[in-house]
């Protein structure tokens, strides 16, 4: 029997398949209605839940939210293109979450604001911080929430038509209900609870798939795999150095600038968005920090492998974009691209395994959507809201003004995933758009200069910046750019954009500024003359100056960093069969976490 007869007779759901997709729903339901009374009381429970959440659940849910049901496709798109080596355009964002896991967290936690968009009007004064806020409110919670999950929608598209048979538009109406329905009754609570759920769901499915794959007869287990003619040149960590038009745009650029120069959900420069509000649900600073690194491990190191084999065993059974139109030819032609080729390899699973697979696919696909309806519409009710609009209105009605945000972000999603094609295209997309904003994320907490008209700069710019690129360079008959030029040429526009309307503009008034100083302590580096302004006026006094630990946080965040590669590459090596390298990588993990241990105990204590 072919493989593509092969393929077809795995894909049909068996009894077994839809018991457990239906028992998952449901699981996932009766979460959402129990955790409801709770989170309906107000704002506070439905968008943070009541500020008492513990690190573990918090560090779960942040991870089972990047695992979205378009990560998987991502990774598959990347490495059918540019092999393992292509991931370091989201592995050096590795480097982005550490920074905030040893020096932001514990800022963001003692802000005590309900979402991060909050921070404007306690770090800048006047009325510009408000409109910064209410802008950035329907900027970030509406327009660029949307496009976030509407890649999250196109993946379950893609999923939906090749496992299910389903047209776009049933996909997107089916897989919406049961989340907005769970997300606007439990609020963020019920979406860490199903978020925990979901996740051992997402890792059980998706561990157990890469193993019957890589063991499938096409396939032989991974020393064919990994000898495989169509897997040669794609197994490499690092690019090779001797091809720069490789290196450059997919080591280089995001070590040396992507990842503190760009603005990206899940890994903003600084903190920010969902991983901000869990951050800020957490019952101190300890646990937030707690989160924040337990999040950062299990995405980076421990997550990946099974993507990454799936990825590489569909270059042997769909070797290229016909072999994929040939298996499914009723799959829409605008949505076939490498992603495809993930999906495309999970109808080869068995009865009982496919059924779990989806259901691990449909949590991680409900994870992400829900977390993004519960942030969006957490900015609609507190930062636009409750501040333009009703700033008397009732606790009651902001949580039903949230249930009401929930359902419309859910609509328009739908709507623009329709109109996607690939999951890099919009990953592209929602780079560019932040190139050039992330050092702002970094330095706002650092230096005193930096006001609201700085962020409004770096904002509008880095949006035409996107657009130009996007759609009107070519047009115009320039010459053609990569998209890593184009990075490049928006993060310094934009970044000499945000620093001459800084210079230009009126700084933050000196109350403003002591009174953020005296309530989150950053270091005292960049805050200079505040502090010396605060100690002449009698504003501030000697000991609510906080010297902190800055070198060894910086420290700390680069050795975690250490401990991340070294065991994903650990990992690697160890299915590679290269025992040397596997020891080396397992030296350097043990000392990189004995180190961080010892460094925890100093700055917790």
């Amino acid at each position: 029997m072919s493989v593509l007869s092969n393929k077809i007779k795995f894909m049909q759901l068996s009894g077994i398949d839809w018991i457990i997709i239906l028992i998952f729903f449901l699981i996932t339901l009766v979460i959402g209605i129990m955790s409801a009374k709770k989170s309906g009381k107000n704002t506070a429970e439905f968008f943070l839940s009541g500020r008492n959440m513990p690190w573990w659940l918090l560090g779960v849910s942040m991870v089972a939210t990047t695992f979205s049901a378009d990560t998987p496709n991502l990774v598959t798109d990347i490495i059918r293109k540019d092999g393992i080596a292509g991931n370091w355009v989201w592995w050096a964002f590795c480097l982005t979450g550490m920074l905030t896991v040893f020096v932001y967290a514990r800022l963001w936690r003692r802000s005590e604001v309900l979402t991060d968009l909050e921070f404007y009007e306690m770090r800048y004064s006047g009325n510009i911080a408000a409109i910064l806020r209410g802008f950035r409110a329907l900027y970030l919670g509406v327009f660029f929430n949307i496009m976030i999950m509407a890649t999250v929608l196109l993946a379950g598209i893609k999923i939906g038509s090749v496992m299910l048979g389903l047209s776009a538009i049933e996909t997107v109406l089916y897989s919406s209900i049961v989340t907005v329905l769970y997300t606007s009754l439990g609020g963020l609570r019920g979406v860490i609870l199903t978020d925990f759920f979901q996740f051992g769901i997402a890792m059980l499915g998706i561990i157990w798939a890469a193993v019957v794959i890589v063991n499938m007869p096409e396939v032989g287990g991974l020393t064919e795999l990994f000898n495989h003619p169509n897997v040669e040149g794609k197994l490499d960590f690092i690019p090779d150095f001797d091809n720069t038009n490789v290196l450059l745009p997919l080591f280089i650029i995001p070590l040396a600038v992507q990842w503190w120069n760009v603005w990206y959900p899940g890994a903003e420069p600084g903190g920010g968005g969902y991983v901000a509000q869990r951050m800020l649900a957490a019952k101190n600073e300890k646990h937030a920090v707690g989160a924040t690194l337990f999040f950062n491990i299990a995405h980076y190191a421990f997550r990946p492998w099974p993507w990454i084999l799936i990825a590489l065993a569909s270059l042997i059974i769909f070797p290229d974009l016909d072999a994929i139109r040939t298996a499914f030819p009723n799959v829409s032609e605008n949505v076939v691209n490498d992603d495809l080729a993930f999906s495309a390899m999970l109808t080869f699973l068995p009865r009982g395994l496919l059924g779990l697979v989806l259901a691990s696919l449909i949590a991680a696909f409900m994870s992400t959507i829900s977390t993004h309806l519960n942030w969006g519409s957490s900015y609609i009710v507190n930062d636009f809201y409750k501040r333009f609009v009703d700033k008397n209105a009732a606790e009651k009605t902001l949580v039903n003004v949230g249930r009401i945000s929930t359902l419309i972000l859910m609509v328009c999603s739908g709507v623009l995933a329709l109109a996607l094609s690939n999951a890099l295209q919009a990953f592209n997309i929602l780079l560019q758009i932040g190139a050039g904003t992330g050092l702002i994320f970094i330095l706002r907490w650092f230096w005193w200069r930096i006001n609201a008209y700085s962020e409004i700069t770096a904002m509008i710019v880095s949006f035409i910046m996107a657009f130009y690129f996007e759609f009107a360079h070519d047009k115009l008959g320039f010459v053609e750019l990569e998209s890593h030029e184009k990075l490049i040429y928006g993060i310094l526009i934009t970044t000499a954009a945000w620093l001459i309307a800084t210079y230009a503009s009126r700084p933050t008034s000196r109350e403003k500024l002591i009174s953020f100083y005296k309530k989150v302590h950053p270091s005292k580096i960049g805050w200079g003359p505040v502090i010396e302004n605060g100690l002449e006026t009698g504003a501030l006094q000697n000991e609510e100056i906080k010297t902190g630990e800055f070198a060894l946080k910086l420290a700390a965040m680069f050795i975690a960093v250490f401990l991340v590669y070294s065991i994903l590459f650990g990992t690697g090596y160890f299915l590679y069969g290269n025992m040397t390298n596997t020891l080396i990588c397992v030296a350097v993990a043990v000392s990189s976490g004995l180190f961080l241990i010892s460094v925890w105990k100093r700055l917790s204590s």
